[in-house]
């Protein structure tokens, strides 16, 4: 039970320091609709997603108006299609639209699942599946894409990686009407994890149950706010500090979480402890960093701050629930939170000080602007980069890049709405071709050998 203490600070938060949950997002197994014929899978696809999901957005607002808390997010992840497409690999675009379809009829924010998970090797029916992925973003609206193309397990499969560098500059040119807008739906992961609520990476694996709720709570405006009040203390209250706030932000999302299952007729999966900022001032992971004492983030510090955040979040959060999962970190996308984009206008940030940033954190380098003309190859490299970090730490990382059409560094893109603005950042000019070109599997590192 709730004292009358716990009530008023939780209303506190709501109001007065963008406390939300971030996202419901149910997850779906598509195994059972697997057919014959991709018209008949297709069918299949949105009949299931309508059926199952009919009610996460009602239900999501009957509880925001009977807890007092705003649900941001009404989403669905899949089984990553890819697998469900097997069969018919050249007319997966027919299952993406299906899926797209569903989420149009059901009302809900985006649909996450049109997903390969290739960390080892691509087969053929993968590598055609992945080369529709442009052209199925450019002609949809709420579906999400996500390829897993390395694990501490298995390394890094450099041909996928390769591969994404071209796939990310073609859904790039297929979107360059929007600004390269499809980009912003596409994630390239290393250890991806089967139960993240938040898009554009989620998927539901296929170790989860039929269906499942997971929730994703977000306080970053309340964890700055629990700073503020403290500005003598030491790092070692800081951090208990932060973990007594994320205790208390996690159990709200559990409740949430609990009663979202019941209601919707599905298993409670997990819930995901990430810090998700927004543009809206107040409501930012970077102003955090600062309010610990950093001048702007950026600066040296930096991932000093942003490790002891994400350590102490965690450990709150574990207190206050048994069904941690997903990514649970702090996520540092760019152009979705105001300290980031105001610290990459001045000049305070660049992608190599987001790179070691991401080495403690979730997930990579997201929501990053860079210009239009930047190579496949770099692009590649990139990604290469932050699987690196992923699988030596054992740990998920990602990069979600938009090589913007006709900007070039010192330009501004905005895309509107929770994706926010971004400055074009600059990205090095000297070439890896030739690495990415070798080609292969970088080998998982020794400490994988743990059977």
């Amino acid at each position: 039970m709730f004292n009358s203490t716990q009530v008023m600070e939780t209303i506190d938060m709501v109001e007065k320091e963008h406390l939300d949950i971030r996202t419901i997002t149910m997850g779906i197994s598509l195994l059972p609709c697997m057919s014959g014929s991709a018209e008949a899978t297709a069918q299949k696809v949105y009949d299931t997603v309508c059926s199952k999901a009919e009610n996460i957005v009602q239900v999501a607002k009957d509880l925001s108006a009977e807890y007092g808390i705003p649900i941001v997010n009404k989403r669905v992840s899949v089984t990553p299609a890819a697998i469900i497409c097997a069969p018919f690999p050249e007319k997966s675009a027919r299952i993406g639209k299906a899926l797209d379809n569903a989420a149009k009829t059901l009302g809900i924010d985006f649909l996450g699942g049109y997903s390969a998970l290739v960390q080892k090797g691509m087969a053929d029916y993968e590598r055609t599946f992945i080369r529709t992925i442009p052209e199925v973003l450019a002609s949809t609206e709420r579906l999400c894409s996500s390829v897993n193309v390395g694990s501490s397990k298995t390394g890094i499969n450099m041909d996928a990686v390769a591969l994404m560098g071209d796939i990310v500059k073609e859904t790039a040119t297929l979107t360059a009407d929007r600004d390269g807008l499809g980009c912003a739906k596409l994630v390239v992961f290393c250890n991806a994890v089967e139960d993240n609520p938040f898009m554009a990476g989620a998927f539901h694996g296929v170790g989860e149950s039929g269906t499942v709720i997971n929730v994703g709570v977000s306080g970053p405006g309340v964890v700055q706010h629990a700073l503020e009040a403290i500005p003598g203390a030491n790092l070692s209250e800081a951090a208990e500090t932060i973990k007594r706030t994320a205790f208390k932000i996690t159990r709200a999302g559990q409740l949430i979480a609990r009663e979202a299952a019941k209601r919707l007729q599905a298993e409670f999966g997990i819930v995901d402890l990430s810090l998700a900022p927004t543009p809206v001032r107040g409501d930012s992971v970077a102003h955090i960093l600062e309010a610990l004492g950093l001048e702007t983030v950026g600066t040296h510090g930096t991932t000093a701050a942003l490790a002891m955040l994400n350590d102490a979040v965690k450990k709150g959060g574990v207190m206050a629930s048994s069904k941690v999962g997903g990514l649970s970190g702090a996520f540092i996308p760019v152009s979705e939170d105001i300290g980031m984009i105001e610290a990459a206008q001045k000049g305070a940030i660049n992608v190599d000080k987001l790179e070691a940033m991401t080495a403690v954190c979730s997930v990579g380098l997201d929501m990053i602007a860079i210009p239009g003309d930047t190579p496949a190859t770099t692009i590649a490299a990139m990604i290469a980069d932050e699987a690196a970090i992923g699988m030596i730490n054992n740990k998920t990382t990602a990069v979600r890049v938009i090589p913007v059409p006709g900007k070039n560094e010192g330009d501004e893109v905005s895309f509107g709405g929770l994706l926010g603005r971004a400055p074009i950042m600059p990205v090095h000019g000297a070439s890896s071709e030739a690495f990415i070109r070798r080609g292969g599997l970088i080998p998982a590192p020794i400490h994988s050998n743990k059977n």
